[in-house]
């Protein structure tokens, strides 16, 4: 892609010598599952899910199921710290047996005592008249959080009184403070490589971890919720969305937190991440995409993303009502231009229709800090599983 402006570069990420205190790297994983029931097989059935389940040798020599589907991830995986699910699509009238399931299928009965558990938090809709999925299904948002990490560093998990369709999930941290320097080095080769210098900080700020499955913006009515009439579209909700989750973490930022933003975001920020092409068509998507952009990336991380003007999408911050958040893109500031995909539509052939639609963004001050320590998604059908979405990951470093 030719361009008449080069990328500037990232600001300066800190290294901090080490004396006592370590930061400890913890992972996050996120995914639009595309409906729970995938997770949650009947007992003793074999299913479409099984591949999802690692096996364990019988004495016969024949492999078997030995977990869950949803604890075959988290094992195969190395049990993370914190896993986001996007797009519960609960049942209603089944809900609460639902997330019975769900919650043994976190914690299946075991006699290893070193195997972590975990707990589990979830937002469903408030809202009656919208964020349904096909059957009356409720949408939802859960993080999932492993309890020795909760146990010690987790302060509240909570749903913002603004979104009353199940869509964001904020849990915030609270890391003991520590009275000398964190140790932090760069473990990954960015296109802008850190240099050395020290915190100016005894300790990390804490973090507020936010789950996001952001609305699709069609020209699709949205109804009052609280009379079932018409108005507007989805897309002026998905407007008014981005404002709103923009200001949220602002609020946080101002509060002493980073912020770490991860889930689906249903936008694709530019023409590396769509495939074979970006979607232009409708208008729509060009007016979604500017939004997004202009309300949570500032000039110079749009450049490094591929965002220009003339296609529909403009650099940024200038101009935005309310300014921006001037968050980095992992991705894009770890790999560039690589392009790698995390939606890939049912009913074409694996890879011939993509889009990078699933995200990770964090605070500036997070990055600067050099406290960003990975970040990578797992774009292959068997992690795809039944979902149209493919797992993310970011792993961050935290205090105490």
């Amino acid at each position: 892609m030719s361009r008449s402006i080069s990328p500037p570069p990232l600001k300066r990420r800190k290294v901090a010598v080490q004396e006592s205190a370590k930061l400890n790297p913890i992972r996050i994983f996120s995914w639009n599952i595309s409906g729970i029931d995938a997770f949650l097989p009947p007992p003793n059935t074999q299913n479409i899910t099984a591949f999802f389940q690692p096996k364990s040798s019988t004495s016969s020599g024949q492999s078997t199921s030995s977990s869950s589907p949803l604890r075959a991830f988290l094992t195969r995986h190395n049990n993370p710290h914190v896993l986001f699910l996007q797009e519960l699509k609960i049942a209603p009238r089944n809900a609460t047996d639902t997330l019975a399931s769900l919650r043994r299928a976190l914690n299946p009965p075991t006699s290893d005592a070193h195997r972590p558990t975990y707990e589990i938090h979830i937002s469903l809709p408030r809202d009656k008249y919208n964020a349904r999925a096909f059957g009356g299904k409720l949408y939802g948002v859960a993080t999932i959080l492993r309890s020795d990490f909760a146990d010690k560093h987790i302060t509240r998990v909570y749903a913002p009184d603004w979104d009353l369709e199940g869509r964001v999930l904020i849990t915030e941290t609270n890391f003991p403070e520590t009275k000398s320097p964190i140790e932090i080095k760069p473990p990954i080769q960015t296109n802008f490589p850190p240099e050395d210098t020290l915190i100016p900080k005894s300790h990390p700020e804490p973090l507020a971890l936010i789950n996001i499955y952001a609305i699709n913006g069609t020209s699709a009515p949205y109804y009052n919720p609280d009379t079932g009439k018409v108005t507007g579209t989805r897309h002026d909700l998905k407007v008014r969305y981005h404002s709103l989750l923009r200001d949220e973490c602002l609020l946080l930022e101002k509060r002493g937190f980073h912020v770490v933003v991860a889930g689906d975001v249903n936008v694709a920020r530019s023409a590396w991440d769509g495939f074979p092409r970006l979607r232009t068509v409708p208008e729509i998507h060009c007016v979604n995409r500017r939004d997004f952009n202009g309300k949570f990336f500032g000039r110079g991380d749009n450049i490094r993303a591929g965002v220009e003007c003339g296609e529909g999408v403009g650099h940024g911050s200038e101009g935005v009502e309310g300014g921006c958040l001037d968050a980095v893109d992992v991705w894009r500031a770890v790999f560039g231009e690589e392009r790698r995909y995390t939606y890939f539509p049912r009913g074409r052939e694996w890879g011939s229709s993509c889009d990078r639609v699933d995200m990770v963004f964090v605070s500036g001050g997070l990055w600067e800090a050099g406290r960003v320590l990975g970040t990578g998604i797992l774009d292959t059908v068997q992690e795809g599983g039944t979902s149209d979405h493919v797992p993310i990951w970011v792993e961050v470093g935290v205090g105490g």
